[in-house]
Parts: structure tokens; C-alpha cells; sequence
């Protein structure tokens, strides 16, 4: 679903739908199995369900699970829709889902992310 990209982020292509929900979403098994394919370290107990962060043109954004979501979609609010060039949707767009390092960099600086529970290294979250 996703390949390397750079340094920094993997790239892939999500279908681009609105939610009338406040957060972004993607299917909760899927949000789930890249999780641990991407931020986890192998070493002890550790969450599956922190955020993924991801990109869509210049705009980051922190990623839940969400049964409800179809699998390979990622749902955002409208008022996040209104800043990209995402026309009829669900659009197929690429996205940027960003490394474990560079997540972790992003979540900190974004401290409103309100991130409950422990970072990625068992840290207090942003929104602790």
C-alpha cells in the first residue's frame, strides 16, 4: 500500500472522501496493520492505535482508525478538504505517510494534536 518515498516519508495512493466528523480516518484494521508495520520497534508492548501522521499536498495531519471508513480511503473533514485541490470525491490521491521519526518530530511540534496516552517511545502524548 505504501513504498518508500524518502528520508523522511512512504507514498501511497488512498481514495480522498469527507467526513463529518472533526479527525482523519482511514478503516481501523488498516490503520492498525500499518502501524505496527511502520512506528513500531519490536520491543515490548506497544500501541497500536497512535495516529499515523500523514500529508496530502502541504497540509499534515494525525490519522485514527474507524471501523466505518472503507479500506484504502482516507476520510477528512470537509474543512480540511477545502484547503487541497480535491474536486468530486472519493478521489484517488497521493499521500505521504510519514516515518516513525518524522512522525514523532511532527506530533511534538503540533502539540494540539491532543495525541492521548503514550508517543511512540512511551512518552506522555501531546495531548497529556
Amino acid at each position: 500500500m505504501f513504498e518508500v518515498f524518502s528520508r523522511s516519508y512512504y507514498l501511497g495512493r488512498l481514495y480522498v472522501t469527507p467526513t463529518d466528523g472533526d479527525r482523519a480516518l482511514m478503516h481501523d484494521e488498516q490503520h492498525e496493520r500499518i502501524n505496527e508495520e511502520v512506528y513500531t520497534t519490536g520491543e515490548g508492548i506497544e500501541r497500536l492505535d497512535a495516529p499515523l501522521v500523514m500529508k496530502l499536498e502541504s497540509q499534515h495531519f494525525p490519522v485514527h482508525g474507524d471501523e466505518t471508513v472503507p479500506t484504502n480511503t482516507l476520510a477528512l473533514p470537509q474543512s480540511m478538504l477545502e484547503n487541497t485541490d480535491v474536486r468530486n470525491p472519493p478521489s484517488l490521491r497521493e499521500v505521504l505517510l510519514a516515518r516513525r521519526e518524522r512522525a514523532e518530530q511532527l506530533l511534538a511540534f503540533a502539540g494540539g494534536w491532543e495525541v492521548p496516552g503514550p508517543d511512540l517511545d512511551g512518552h506522555p502524548g501531546a495531548g497529556t
